[in-house]
């Protein structure tokens, strides 16, 4: 079975959700280490749902990413559950009422996200930057979106679009993290609008302008993000770390010389402790 692919939970048996949950904190690890590691600072018990929650897109996201022969229907039936219509039992959506059962999760957001799957499902490419924001918020601004309504939210209007903007951040840092992975398997999330502005090349050494005016957006992003963080009920330290952590991905793109060198960018250990520490020290 794949890292992320979710089997189907019995969460009448105490066994298997207990299972179910060293799973879930598995694949997290495993898969998010930044986001793991700042999920140490969640409440008790807000972190085995969170686990949980990040399991389900990520099983999604690694269905479709993997060409699964299900990952259609599967997605499906997590929209349809979105909408509330008839019910299908796949693992994801026993998982989702379980947790709908506890917080308030905004269906809207999880279906919007499923817009995202079909979207890699069918390969797309993206000729604006405002498909590529559109696309951003639904793959990642959802998630931040749903897992603030597992942290709690003290105004909705206000928590929501912060919390949506910090999922997009992160997201842009990805696709500029992971520029020659992607590019190697056939994928491009940099619009073709940008890629016109600023030279029309991915190539290391040919990108510097497209990779900063890319971190500025994301940096505008982190901004308004980071800017509602105060307005969670809970898990404040977890998201400004996980935030921060994340964001300094960007600092060591620029370190490195914006794009100059081929591969995946890495903050040090060093580096990346250090940040860690400095995040625990702002006020939240």
């Amino acid at each position: 079975m794949a890292v992320g692919v979710l089997p189907t939970p019995r969460l009448a048996d105490v066994d298997a959700v207990r299972q179910l949950r060293r799973r879930a904190q598995l694949v997290t690890e495993q898969k998010a280490t930044t986001f793991a590691f700042a999920c140490r600072l969640l409440p008790n018990d807000v972190r085995d749902d969170v686990y949980l929650l990040y399991l389900v897109f990520r099983a999604l996201d690694d269905l479709v990413d993997q060409g699964a022969s299900d990952a259609p229907e599967r997605v499906r039936a997590v929209a349809r559950w979105a909408e509330e219509a008839a019910r299908e039992p796949t693992p994801e959506v026993i998982v989702l009422e379980s947790l709908a059962r506890r917080y308030p999760l905004p269906r809207q957001a999880v279906g919007d996200f499923c817009v995202a799957m079909d979207q890699d499902l069918a390969g797309a490419r993206f000729a604006t930057e405002r498909e590529l924001e559109r696309y951003c918020y639904r793959v990642a601004g959802t998630v931040g979106i749903v897992l603030a309504s597992l942290l709690g939210v003290r105004d909705e209007l206000e928590a929501y679009p912060a919390a949506g903007a910090l999922g997009m951040a992160m997201q842009r840092t990805n696709i500029l993290r992971d520029i020659d992975e992607d590019a190697e398997s056939g994928r491009v999330y940099i619009s073709d609008e940008a890629l016109a502005r600023h030279g029309g090349s991915l190539e290391p050494g040919r990108r510097g302008a497209l990779v900063r005016a890319q971190i500025a957006r994301a940096d505008e992003l982190y901004e308004d993000g980071m800017a509602g963080i105060g307005l969670l009920r809970r898990g404040r330290g977890a998201i400004t770390l996980a935030a921060t952590l994340y964001r300094e991905i960007l600092r060591e793109i620029e370190r490195q010389g914006y794009g100059q060198q081929p591969g995946r960018v890495v903050v040090p250990n060093p580096r990346k402790l250090l940040t860690a520490l400095r995040a625990t020290l702002l006020p939240v």
